[in-house]
């Protein structure tokens, strides 16, 4: 017997099965774009992505059922992408795009938001504080300027329980979507009716709430003989992608974080009760559900993945030519460069808008120290150290807010890389694993829908069965103190440019 996991992502799917000791049996992953219709949009085509997410759900099941004969799956979960949802019929029919955080539309309402929703008021029942990239403003621009969707449209769907109910499941989310709309009270843990009154939007609209990992239906037996898949298999409720990743990885206790190395770079500390937002809203940290009851996240984060992307594209775009042609692996022949110990050049690394505490999106990045003598490896190893020391602001006033870190689990495409993961353990001063399964999403669902169908009692028994760690990685004390007195030279950089990189990104 297996157990199947999606992980829907931004521009991509991932679908895998894997069997009950963790092992991965198949897995298929296909690609699509987000569509820009006007300056400032940015959505997801959500009828043209189903049609992909079925496809890549019929590959992954024939590889499945040809690698084990005689295997069958017996329940699903959803990894997904949080705030954006799928406007969706009670007949299951698609009626319009699903508007990512990104957009800029419904950035309107926030005035008059702000002037009924206090923010301390907000961070007390849902854990956030006001901001266009949540759902809710996306549903007040469609209410508005989409009248016939909105009218038409039984259920705003997140893409997790969107692709939970189009294989046939009741409509519900769990705890950590439903918190990206800003509408959800953490401690009744369904909709605040208060919200809801003071926003002018329909509770009907929206689906019930659940646990992660419970029971919300199966999957019909049109689609199963659809994709070929068997008759019966049992839907979940899955969690934000962020939570079924830290599932995927056995981050399910207090003083253990997430370290997810992807396009963004995001820390995801656990802790059993909730904060006074007087503490964690000066500190730009939110609280959400996890998928494990009785826990909360936060999120710690930066684009850091997108630097690199970035380094790659313009410092090695004729080197990954020659590597993608060869079958060789870039990303191993840059991070061979790095040099040891701290580069002699300072990244800030605000090429993008930031992530918390600042949230700063008026600035723009700095290379600090360039040398002649300078090489692409130097660069690089800024770039990768300026992220983390981003992340370490944060994490150093973590204390204060009553949550501690021991050690990190890295995840992701990037820990993939021994010398990132080692810089990472060596700026933070903490121990790092790896598991042996660094894609953790996919892996974070199946635990999910395994709960649901009854084949474990709650995720850390699952974790312990299905989550091997391959590695595990002890800061150097010696790179530390001197990462360490970097680090205080990089925290003079962003006071000292402030004020003229403002008026840089401003020209």
């Amino acid at each position: 017997m297996s157990l199947l996991g999606i992980d829907v992502g931004t521009t991509g799917c991932k679908v895998s099965v894997f069997d009950h000791e963790g092992e991965t049996i198949a897995s298929a992953y296909v690609e699509y774009d987000v569509q820009r219709p006007s300056p400032g949009w940015t959505e997801l085509d959500a009828g043209d992505i189903w049609q992909k997410i079925k496809r890549t759900l019929a590959e992954a099941a024939g590889a499945a059922s040809a690698a084990k004969r005689g295997d069958t799956i017996q329940s699903v979960a959803v990894s997904s992408l949080g705030e954006a949802t799928v406007p969706v019929t009670e007949d299951r029919r698609i009626l319009g795009p699903s508007l990512l955080n990104s957009d800029a539309r419904g950035e309107e309402y926030l005035d008059h938001l702000a002037s009924v929703i206090e923010d301390e008021w907000l961070y007390r029942v849902n854990g956030n504080v006001l901001g266009n990239h949540y759902s809710l403003t996306k549903l007040l621009w469609v209410q508005q300027h989409q009248p016939e969707i909105y009218d038409k449209a039984y259920k705003f769907l997140h893409w997790g329980p969107f692709v939970s109910f189009m294989l046939g499941a009741e409509p519900r989310v769990d705890y950590s979507l439903a918190n990206r709309t800003l509408l959800f009270d953490l401690d009744a843990e369904t909709w605040s009716d208060d919200l809801l009154e003071r926003t002018g939007l329909d509770r009907s609209k929206l689906p019930e709430t659940a646990p992660s990992g419970t029971k919300i239906g199966t999957v019909s037996d049109k689609i199963a003989e659809e994709l070929g898949l068997p008759r019966g298999i049992s839907i979940a409720t899955g969690a934000h992608d962020q939570c079924s990743n830290a599932v995927g990885c056995g981050v399910t206790r207090e003083r253990a974080a997430m370290y997810g190395m992807g396009t963004v770079i995001c820390i995801v500390p656990v802790f059993r009760s909730r904060r006074e937002p007087g503490i964690m809203i000066p500190r730009g940290l939110n609280t959400e559900h996890h998928a494990v009851p009785g826990r909360f996240v936060s999120f710690i984060y930066n684009q850091g993945g997108c630097l690199v992307k970035w380094f790659r594209d313009t410092f090695a775009a004729e080197d990954r030519r020659r590597a993608d042609e060869e079958g060789r692996d870039i990303y191993g022949e840059l991070f061979s460069e790095i040099p040891e110990g701290p580069s002699p050049v300072i990244v800030l690394p605000h090429f993008e808008p930031t992530g918390p505490p600042q949230f700063i999106s008026d600035s723009c990045g700095v290379i600090a120290g360039l040398k002649l003598g300078t090489s692409r490896g130097d660069i690089l190893k800024g770039i990768l150290e300026g992220s983390t020391y981003y992340l370490r602001q944060l994490v150093d006033e973590l204390p204060a807010t009553g949550t501690t870190i021991d050690e990190y689990c890295a995840v992701g495409g990037g820990s993939r890389s021994d010398a990132w993961v080692q810089l990472c353990c060596d700026i933070l001063g903490r121990p790092f694993t790896r598991p042996r399964i660094t894609e953790a999403g996919a892996l974070g669902a199946a635990i999910l829908g395994g709960i649901g169908r009854g084949t474990f009692t709650c995720a850390e028994e699952a974790a312990k069965t299905m989550v091997k760690q391959e590695h595990i990685f002890e800061p150097d004390l010696r790179r530390h103190e001197r990462y360490t007195a970097r680090y205080q030279e990089y925290n003079r950089l962003g006071p000292l440019m402030r004020d003229y990189l403002r008026d840089l990104a401003n020209v």
